[in-house]
Order: C-alpha cells, then sequence, then structure tokens
C-alpha cells in the first residue's frame, strides 16, 4: 500500500471559546503579561472513513450496542449493516448463540464463551397460538430466523436484524412448513421438507428453500428425492444435508440426501443413518447433528453416546458419552450445535441426580472432536447458565 494513502488531512486550530472574553480593565493583571484572549489548541486529525470503518469492523460484537449511544453517526453505520459487509470482506467474523428455554418467552444472545449475555427485545407478536406453540429457528448472515404458527396467518416467519436490533415480520417461506431440516452457509440459510400448512391441509413436503438476508427473500430450491419430517440439516463439502426424518406414511428414513449448489441437484445416500444398535428406531426426536472441521457427529439419544460419520464406508463410529442427558426427553430440549473448531452441547447435565432437579440444571460444554481420538475433553462452561431452564425450546448459532 502507498505511504500516501496513509496521509491524514492537515492539522488546523479551532477555538475551544465562542466569544472573545473583554479585559477587566479596573482589575487588570499586569504581572502575568498575559493579555486574556482565545486559547487555541491543535486539532487532531479525524480517520478517514474507510479507516474508521476498518476499526469499528474489528470491534466485538457482543459489545455494539455501546456504539448505538455513542453518537448518531456510528448507530447509521450499524443500521446500514456497512460493518457487517466489512466484517465479511476481511474474514473478521464472531459466533454468537441464540437461545429461548422453557418457561421464558423471550429470546437470549451469548458470546462464544458464554461471558457476556444480553436479552433480545420482545417479539412483537401476541398471537397467543404463536407465543405458546413450537417454533424453529436457524441463522443466515446477521438475521435470526423465527419460525411458527399464527391463528390468523398461519405458518410466518419473523426475524431479528442484528443492525437494528428489531424484529421484523416476513418474508414467509414460498412454502410454510414445520417440524422441518434447516443449516447455514455462509450468509445464505436452507430449509427442506417438513410438514406443509397449506389451505387444503397438511403433507409431508419434499421442497427446499433458500433464503437470503441480502434481498430478504426466500428462493426455490430442487425437490428432494424423498418427502420427509423431523429432519436435520447441516452443511458438509460445500453441501447441504437432509438426514433421517420420517416419510408420509410415518416410516422411519434411514437415507440423507445432499443437494450440490454447483450442480443444482440433489444426490440420495442410502443408510445413511442405519447402524447395528438400531439408533433411528428408538429416537423420537430430529437427529442430533453438528459438523465440525467438516466432520458430521451425531449424538445418539438412546444412549447419550457421540459418534463421529466416516464418510468412505457410510458408517459411524463410536467416541464415548457426553456429559448431558440427551435421553431424559429423547432428544427434546438439547441443543447440539457446532461453534467454530468445537462442538457444543446443552442440557441437563448426566452428573446432576433427578432427584436434585430444581427446574434449572442447565449445563453447557463444549469439545475439541478428534475423530481418532478414544477420549474426547469435555470442558464445562460456567456463568449464565442458571438463567434459563435446562430445557431448551430453540438454540441456534449465528456467525457474522
Amino acid at each position: 500500500m502507498a505511504a500516501d494513502s496513509f496521509l491524514m488531512p492537515p492539522c488546523r486550530k479551532i477555538r475551544i471559546c465562542k466569544a472573545k472574553r473583554e479585559p477587566n480593565l479596573n482589575h487588570s493583571d499586569s504581572s502575568s503579561g498575559v493579555e486574556p484572549q482565545d486559547a487555541d489548541y491543535p486539532y487532531v486529525p479525524q480517520l478517514c472513513d474507510e479507516l474508521e470503518n476498518l476499526i469499528l469492523a474489528r470491534f466485538p460484537r457482543s459489545e455494539y450496542w455501546k456504539l448505538y449511544l455513542l453518537n448518531k453517526h456510528f448507530l447509521q453505520i450499524l443500521k446500514s449493516g456497512e460493518l457487517f459487509k466489512i466484517r465479511r470482506q476481511i474474514g473478521f467474523k464472531e459466533s454468537s448463540i441464540f437461545m429461548s428455554a422453557s418457561g421464558c418467552n423471550s429470546w437470549w444472545a451469548f458470546d462464544r464463551l458464554f461471558k457476556c449475555c444480553r436479552k433480545l427485545p420482545e417479539l412483537p407478536s401476541r398471537d397467543v397460538c404463536f407465543i405458546g406453540g413450537d417454533k424453529e429457528s436457524l441463522c443466515a448472515g446477521s438475521h435470526l430466523i423465527v419460525s411458527g404458527r399464527e391463528i390468523t396467518d398461519g405458518n410466518v416467519v419473523w426475524r431479528f436484524e442484528l443492525e437494528t436490533s428489531k424484529w421484523i415480520k416476513g418474508p414467509f417461506m414460498i412454502d410454510p412448513r414445520c417440524l422441518f431440516a434447516s443449516a447455514t452457509c455462509g450468509t445464505f440459510g436452507f430449509v427442506a421438507g417438513g410438514i406443509g400448512m397449506g389451505l387444503i391441509g397438511t403433507n409431508v413436503l419434499n421442497s427446499a428453500e433458500k433464503y437470503n438476508p441480502e434481498t430478504k427473500s426466500w428462493e426455490s430450491l430442487p425437490c428432494m428425492h424423498k418427502q420427509r419430517k423431523l429432519c436435520s440439516g447441516c452443511f458438509m463439502d460445500n453441501k447441504f444435508y437432509v438426514i433421517g426424518g420420517k416419510d408420509e406414511n410415518n416410516n422411519e428414513l434411514t437415507c440423507g440426501e445432499a443437494y450440490n449448489q454447483d450442480k443444482n441437484t440433489w444426490e440420495l445416500i442410502p443408510d445413511m443413518l442405519k447402524d447395528d444398535d438400531n439408533q433411528v428406531a428408538t429416537q423420537q426426536s430430529p437427529p442430533l447433528l453438528a459438523v465440525v472441521n467438516n466432520e458430521l457427529y451425531s449424538l445418539k439419544t438412546s444412549s447419550n453416546e457421540l459418534r463421529v460419520y466416516i464418510k468412505n464406508s457410510n458408517t459411524w463410529k463410536k467416541l464415548g458419552a457426553v456429559p448431558v442427558r440427551a435421553d431424559l426427553h429423547k432428544g427434546w430440549g438439547v441443543a447440539f450445535k457446532s461453534l467454530g473448531n468445537e462442538l457444543l452441547v446443552i442440557g441437563f447435565s448426566s452428573s446432576i441426580s433427578s432427584g436434585n432437579d430444581n427446574g434449572k440444571g442447565m449445563t453447557i460444554y463444549t469439545c475439541k472432536p478428534e475423530p481418532e481420538s478414544k477420549e474426547l475433553q469435555w470442558r464445562c462452561i460456567e456463568g449464565y447458565k442458571d438463567r434459563l431452564n435446562f430445557f431448551l425450546l430453540n438454540c441456534c448459532v449465528m456467525v457474522a
């Protein structure tokens, strides 16, 4: 970079007094030898807008709320979304965890280390069906997408925009759905399958869509080979995977499908969830899946066991137990997510007896998984865990 690109505007002087002070003729101070006058100080040159934005883009995202209070200029930069575009360009991203727990209608945001926590503004929906009903969530860019059902509008979507720190209704999915698979790739969000909530009743879907936070719109993708509900999604090998679930006849599906963005086609993967222990038959929640370092991991709810997917042989390898009781509610209420290069699991601790359950007991663990490791080292995260019930209704990770 050329040296002159760092040149600052020339220094100038500014007056700190608006009006010149008039001398007191009756009480002049001749001993000081200084005449009363305006004080002049060198003006500290301002940073150019480009450099200023680069600095602000590296400001911790958990502290952005302070910039809202700083001045109108910084507030305008935040609301414009320019800082998030710069962060993507320079590869500066941070992970945040958004959670909603049983017994609480609020959403909470945590930083990656769970040292910083804030309660999001209240979601504006007053619909009793939406407030009390099941909801599903995913992240796309700097948008938190929450899908649920309202009495008047049917299946709806609310989005929380990080730039403005506000909830906004819409846009609705092309095919309104629930119990669907979802995943995030870069700034895009993907959904597939689920139960369609059309005018003529419910049906199991094989359709898929992609959400673009830049245009705030949904785009239809080719249909999957199978209709499936209660399925799970993930992104691996630059493909959107939809795994497991049940078909239109309520039969368990062990197959998976992978959407190739370059070819715009789906590839069927037979027996992707099949194993000797008959994992699917005992699992009522959608499969608990997470991808770390492009490796797929699964939390088996019947035994609280972690497994890693061996791509070459289409099999699963056991990696030992997790420190959370995923079997307590057959997989429901447990968060199993990828958090950068770590696995994140949140739920009721396996070290707490059921007799000591006081309605809380939420525990947070992370580990850096190694497919070849014989024993994983789980790290317990202290901090804000006592704020929420251990049974999580929704949990998703945003990288922006």
